[in-house]
């Protein structure tokens, strides 16, 4: 499932969940607005959880570089090179500091699960074979976001905003040798290795509902990884690439109070 479909479907979820809670958030203080104090509070905290969908910005190398390895007496060379996004989740902590009337500054660090994937197409020189390779790399990210929340002004129960930052993130499950391509025929049983930290800046919007006893929101997000992530060894799979870089679609679900 590519990226636009994703979020097609995120637009939907969202829309359903905004229009139950504009009915649900009726019930109020008996003044018609929940949750007075709350919007002028220095500073609150809670928690948040999140599916987010995670691939790769590859940039491949020229093809005439592309090296050579055999497979069953043929040799094949890398054609194509693709990332496929796969769906992960991830649960944090929510840390919002009042600056101004209607702006605030937000850190939110999370731990996220996820797992993406680099697909491989290995063609003979005349083209009479293919062969597809699919790469799984499965990470556990730390990540650790510093943003600045632009709200609206709040009408009755409900308020908008847009979110922008960037952050730190932490791979627990990176490689930590550099080094361990095989080269030769048996590299076809390595995996692509990545470096252990990225810096992110990240890009958003969201909606925030004032319930009785707590504030609950919804936001989309957009992280976009920094640095070239990939790690050097002697592997068809790693020399056919000249970058790696990460990036995240992230629907998360906030409680605040």
């Amino acid at each position: 499932m590519d990226v636009t479909i994703f979020l097609k479907r995120i637009v939907i979820i969202l829309a359903f969940f905004i229009r139950s809670l504009l009915l649900f958030s009726q019930e109020s203080d008996g003044y018609g607005v929940n949750l007075r104090p709350f919007y002028k509070q220095k500073i609150h905290f809670g928690f948040t959880i999140a599916g987010d969908q995670a691939d790769f910005r590859l940039n491949p190398r020229p093809n005439s570089l592309f090296p050579d390895t055999i497979i069953t007496e043929s040799r094949y060379r890398v054609k194509t090179v693709y990332s496929q996004p796969v769906k992960g989740f991830a649960i944090g902590l929510v840390s919002d500091i009042r600056i101004f009337e209607y702006v605030r500054l937000r850190f939110t660090p999370n731990i996220s699960f996820g797992t993406r994937k680099i697909e491989y197409g290995l063609a003979t020189a005349d083209r009479d074979s293919f062969k597809i390779f699919q790469k799984t790399v499965e990470s556990v990210f730390l990540i650790f976001p510093l943003e600045t929340k632009i709200q609206s002004k709040r009408l009755g129960n409900f308020s908008a905003y847009v979110i922008g930052g960037g952050g730190y993130s932490l791979d627990l499950s990176a490689r930590k040798k550099a080094g361990g391509g095989s080269g030769g025929a048996n590299q076809l049983d390595d995996n692509v290795k990545l470096k252990r930290d990225d810096y992110f800046y990240s890009a958003g919007a969201g909606t925030d509902f004032y319930l009785q006893y707590f504030k609950l929101g919804f936001e989309l997000k957009l992280l976009i990884g920094t640095r070239n992530l990939l790690r050097p060894e002697n592997s068809v799979f790693t020399n056919s690439l000249d970058k790696i870089r990460s990036r995240m679609v992230v629907f998360s679900i906030t409680f605040e109070g």
